[in-house]
């Protein structure tokens, strides 16, 4: 039987985020931030991430750190704002009819299709010999990595990257976290060359953790860990193009460790509830997810790299409600029992 605990009478709740990558869907995520910084009733304990989810958390991570939360909810905005100004000056942004007839998920626009097709035929190491990369400039625009560490007030920090040799998790954390520690864990592979950080060589870390959420675990503190998810666990009906068998093939790779830790964590959660392993040695996780499974499982993969304005917001408004949805359903639940059924999403 599930033991509840004793819910906190005063302050905000804490909580620990642990955000998903997904290109531009992270917009989503975006949202979803937002609309926890404006209710009040969270205080941000922790954060871990991975590619996208990484940049997500390092943007947060310095609003909190620097200006609360009413500056993390501004430095989000500039940070998605930014990234779509600087998309309108790349090649392959979506056409008007693109928009018209697809709602941003590019299905239609040739443009796309090149890129894809030559990112199959040729490494980054050859498309992109200069290894420019737009994320490199947006970080250094928006994000203080010195000024987020110098603070004593913001939430831990952790992000992944999986290392390229031998296809191990690496965890950045604390002063670790830098400008090119995000971009670890956000190069995708057919897109960007793998980055160099102390001698070791780096790619997205969706790849072994997205996200991994025992580093929420082994830092201690509360018990309450909400991750915000992008990758559909869930789609309508079977794959059977090429295309699509390729997209979800990724996305299963994807969400697979994120579904072990979850078994593992279910697993414990039964012993502590069976009386099989001490409560008070052992930390119950209380686990709780917010999502858009069927809108974002209804975009073509290609979506996760349109970086249109009005993309974003649609996704950034989406988010917002899911987490309004989740704030008036499960808020009393936050620091007293999970509100995700774990066998019923992940196993």
């Amino acid at each position: 039987m599930t033991q509840d605990r004793q819910p906190r009478t005063t302050g905000p709740k804490r909580i620990k985020l642990a955000l998903q990558g997904g290109g531009s869907h992270g917009a989503f995520t975006w949202g979803v931030l937002d609309r926890l910084l404006e209710h009040g009733g969270f205080e941000v304990e922790a954060i871990v991430g991975a590619s996208v989810g990484a940049v997500n958390a390092a943007v947060l991570g310095c609003g909190l750190a620097t200006g609360g939360a009413a500056g993390a909810r501004a430095l989000m905005q500039r940070f998605w704002h930014c990234t779509a100004e600087a998309a309108t000056k790349g090649p392959f942004q979506p056409t008007m009819l693109d928009r018209l007839m697809g709602k941003g998920n590019m299905t239609f626009s040739p443009m796309w299709r090149l890129a894809d097709t030559l990112s199959k035929l040729l490494s980054p190491y050859e498309l992109n010999p200069a290894n420019i990369n737009p994320l490199r400039d947006l970080l250094a625009e928006v994000v203080d990595f010195d000024a987020m560490h110098a603070a004593t007030n913001g939430p831990k920090l952790f992000v992944c990257a999986t290392n390229v040799l031998n296809g191990r998790l690496k965890v950045f954390e604390g002063r670790e976290v830098t400008a090119d520690a995000v971009m670890a864990s956000a190069a995708l592979p057919f897109m960007f060359q793998a980055v160099e950080i102390d001698g070791h060589h780096y790619w997205d870390g969706g790849y072994c953790g997205n996200p991994p959420i025992f580093p929420l675990i082994y830092m201690g503190g509360g018990a309450d860990i909400l991750i915000v998810q992008i990758s559909p666990i869930n789609i309508a009906e079977v794959p059977k193009t090429a295309r699509a068998i390729l997209d979800h093939a990724a996305t299963l790779s994807f969400n697979s460790s994120l579904m072990r830790e979850m078994r593992a964590i279910k697993f414990v959660s039964d012993l502590i509830d069976r009386g099989e392993l001490d409560s008070n040695k052992h930390m119950r996780l209380l686990i709780h997810t917010i999502d858009a499974e069927q809108e974002l499982a209804a975009f073509d993969v290609s979506s996760k790299f349109n970086a249109d304005l009005g993309f974003l917001l649609e996704l950034f408004e989406l988010g917002r409600v899911k987490a309004n949805a989740f704030i008036d359903l499960h808020y009393d639940d936050v620091g007293v029992r999970s509100s995700t059924d774990i066998a019923a999403k992940f196993l």
